[in-house]
């Protein structure tokens, strides 16, 4: 019986080898050519994204019509102090990274395992736009590596500037509303060139959670943070203190007086934009800022926190409660019960939830 070992198992195991070892090439290989060439954004602005198309579905599956606005505007056309605070919010790092910011991804994972859950991303300005431009916000794997793969692209044959222009104009800032020039013209009624400090702050805010956002209350979670973000651009010498303090009296008329989280508080954050709260769709939308149906309208300029919105009547401002539905005028004897027949409860009138 022949016992020396075959002169071809040592070859079947090199070819096992390299094949394991090529698949996975193979496959990023396909995944790097499967997501688009940015070399034309370099020239062109996109007239419409991934996000614009995802929500335009969106719309169409819940019965309501959708009428994106988005006027796309150079860099140079946009408030400084737009950039600034976007930059300082989203990306601190954007102009020193070469598309991830590996410091931040490390914390982030730090903090979600503290906490148990998923509170805080990570992603760059960057990774962003890759996102919106092309991915959607599908919650995957696959995305999130074809997401990477864009990044490298991005940033391979875009230069900065022109990242931080794409994605200010493409960015999410409402219901419908897509980049600076339309947010600046939803909340403020003025240009994305004409923002004051404090509107710039407040619009840097909302990028977490852009439809989750209104003015009229302003919700607490964006009263902390653009409070906090305006406090760090004194910090980090973006702005002198006479301008912090004309900005934080304008931001108080818009959110109130809620104070930046101190040090080793946790921060109040924002709701998850991707998962609203099950409720009617005319009441969801009312609740997020949208009308019914129609396209997103625009707040007035300079519209303080406290101001409620045109539309339906509200619950009293002095805190005292809605006359319940059922409750009859008052002076009116209520209707008999019938015997033996215990009152029926009254349920107070529903409120109208915060945003």
């Amino acid at each position: 019986m022949n016992t020396e070992p075959s002169a071809a198992h040592p070859r079947r195991l090199v070819r096992g080898a390299l094949i394991a070892l090529l698949l996975p090439v193979a496959g990023l290989a396909a995944l790097w050519f499967s997501v688009p060439d940015p070399a034309a954004w370099s020239r062109a602005d996109p007239t419409t994204t991934a996000l614009v198309e995802q929500r335009r579905a969106e719309a169409r599956a819940a019965g309501r019509r959708f009428r994106p606005a988005m006027e796309w505007l150079p860099l140079r056309s946009i408030s400084k102090r737009l950039v600034d605070a976007v930059v300082a919010s989203e990306d601190a790092k954007f102009f020193d990274h070469d598309g991830f910011d590996w410091e931040a991804l490390r914390q982030a994972i730090r903090l979600d395992l503290a906490r148990g859950r998923y509170a805080r991303g990570a992603s760059t300005i960057t990774q962003q736009l890759a996102k919106n431009l092309a991915l959607g916000t599908e919650k995957s794997l696959l995305r999130k590596v074809r997401e990477a793969l864009l990044t490298a692209k991005l940033e391979w044959r875009l230069g900065k500037r022109r990242i931080l222009a794409l994605y200010l104009n493409v960015a999410e800032w409402g219901n419908g509303v897509f980049g600076a020039e339309a947010g600046a013209r939803h909340y403020f009624g003025t240009s994305a060139a004409s923002l004051t400090t404090a509107q710039a702050v407040l619009l840097a805010s909302m990028l977490p959670a852009p439809r989750r956002v209104s003015l009229s209350p302003a919700p607490r979670w964006l009263a902390v943070r653009s409070r906090g973000l305006l406090d760090r651009l004194l910090a980090e010498g973006v702005i002198e203190p006479p301008e912090h303090a004309v900005a934080l009296a304008e931001l108080e008329r818009y959110v109130g007086t809620a104070p930046a989280a101190a040090p080793g508080e946790e921060e109040a954050e924002p709701p998850p934009d991707e998962a609203p709260p099950a409720a009617p769709a005319e009441a969801s939308q009312e609740a997020q800022g949208e009308a019914p149906a129609e396209a997103p309208t625009e707040a007035p300029a300079g519209t303080p926190a406290d101001a409620p919105p045109p539309g339906p009547a509200r619950s009293p401002a002095n805190g005292s409660e809605a006359a319940p539905a059922s409750e009859p005028p008052a002076g009116a004897e209520p209707p008999p019960a019938a015997p033996g027949t215990p009152p029926a409860p009254v349920e107070p009138a529903p409120t109208r939830a915060s945003p």
